[in-house]
C-alpha cells in the first residue's frame, strides 16, 4: 500500500518536472507574443479616470480568463480531431488584428467626429459609462485573438506529448499570460499614483531622502502620459505585426514572396495590407447599409 502511494507521488513529481521543462520551452516560444500582448492590452486599458482604472482592468482580466476558459478546450479538441481548422482560425484572427491596427493608424491622421467632440467637450456620466464599456469589450475581443495565438504556439510545443501534459503546459502558459500581462498593466496604470505617494512622503520626510523621493515622484507623474502615448504606438504596431505574422508564418506563397525582407518588416507589411483590405470591405459595407435599408 505504502509503495503504491510512493509510486503515485513519483509519477506526479515526474509529471510536474516534465511540465516545468516543457513550460520553459513554451514560454520562450511565446515570449515575443506575450510582449505584444502586453503592449496591446496596456494601450487598451489606459485612458480612464484614475478611480476607474483598476475596476476596468479587473473587468478586462476577468474577460481574459473567460477567453482562456473558452479557447483551451476548443484548442485541444481541434488539435485532436480537426487540426486542419487551426490555420484558418488563425488567419481570421490575423485579419481582425490587421483591421484593428489599420483603423488605429487611420484614426491618428483622421480622428472620428465622435473622438473630436469628446476631445473638446466633457462627457456626461452615461457617455463615460458607454465609452468605458466599449473599451472593455474591445480589449476583451483583442485579448481573445491574441490568446488564440498564444495557446496554439504553446500547444505546438507539446503536440507529441500525452494529453495530460498538453493540458498542464498549455494551461500554465495561458494562466501566466493573463496574470503576468495584466499584473504589469496594473503597475503601469498606477504609475502616477505611486508618484503622488512619493511626493507626499517627501513632504513628510526630513533629511537627505526628501529630495530623491520628490524627484522620483515627479518623474513618475510626468512619465505616465508619455508612457501611454508610447504604448498606444507600440500596441498598434504589435497588432499589425501579430496579424501579419499569422499570414507570413502559415501561407507559403506569402512567406516566399516576403523572404527578401526582414521578418519584422514582412510581418508589418502583410499586416498593413491585410488590415487595409478588411478595413476597405468593412467601410464599404457600412456605406451600403443605409442604401439597402432604404430600398426595403
Amino acid at each position: 500500500m505504502a509503495s503504491g502511494i510512493f509510486a503515485i507521488f513519483d509519477d506526479v513529481a515526474a509529471l510536474l518536472d516534465d511540465t516545468a521543462v516543457l513550460g520553459k520551452i513554451a514560454a520562450k516560444k511565446t515570449a515575443g507574443l506575450l510582449g505584444d500582448d502586453l503592449a496591446v492590452n496596456a494601450e487598451q486599458a489606459t485612458g480612464f479616470h484614475a478611480s476607474r482604472e483598476l475596476p476596468v482592468l479587473w473587468a478586462i482580466t476577468k474577460g481574459s480568463l473567460l477567453n482562456k476558459a473558452i479557447i483551451l478546450p476548443i484548442a485541444f479538441l481541434l488539435s485532436a480531431f480537426v487540426p486542419w481548422l487551426i490555420v484558418p482560425i488563425l488567419l481570421l484572427g490575423g485579419a481582425y488584428l490587421g483591421y484593428e491596427g489599420v483603423e488605429k493608424v487611420i484614426e491618428w491622421f483622421m480622428p472620428h467626429e465622435k473622438q473630436a467632440v469628446a476631445a473638446r467637450e466633457e462627457l456626461t456620466p452615461p457617455q463615460l459609462v458607454e465609452r468605458e464599456a466599449g473599451k472593455i469589450r474591445g480589449a476583451v475581443r483583442t485579448d481573445f485573438i491574441l490568446s488564440i495565438e498564444i495557446v496554439v504556439i504553446a500547444l505546438e510545443t507539446v503536440i507529441g506529448e500525452s494529453l495530460v501534459l498538453q493540458i498542464l503546459v498549455v494551461s500554465l502558459i495561458a494562466l501566466l499570460a493573463t496574470v503576468g500581462v495584466y499584473g504589469v498593466v496594473a503597475l503601469l496604470v498606477r504609475m502616477d499614483d505611486a508618484g503622488m505617494h512619493l511626493i507626499a512622503r517627501a513632504r513628510e520626510t526630513q533629511g537627505m531622502f526628501a529630495r530623491p523621493l520628490r524627484l522620483v515622484g515627479h518623474m513618475l507623474v510626468r512619465a505616465l502620459p508619455k508612457v501611454v502615448r508610447v504604448l498606444g504606438f507600440v500596441g498598434t504596431l504589435a497588432m499589425l505585426l501579430v496579424g501579419g505574422g499569422m499570414y507570413v508564418h502559415n501561407i507559403t506563397w506569402i512567406r516566399d514572396g516576403m523572404h527578401a525582407l526582414p521578418t519584422l518588416l514582412s510581418d508589418l507589411v502583410v499586416g498593413l495590407v491585410v488590415g487595409a483590405l478588411v478595413f476597405g470591405v468593412v467601410h464599404l459595407l457600412r456605406r451600403m447599409r443605409p442604401v439597402s435599408s432604404g430600398s426595403d
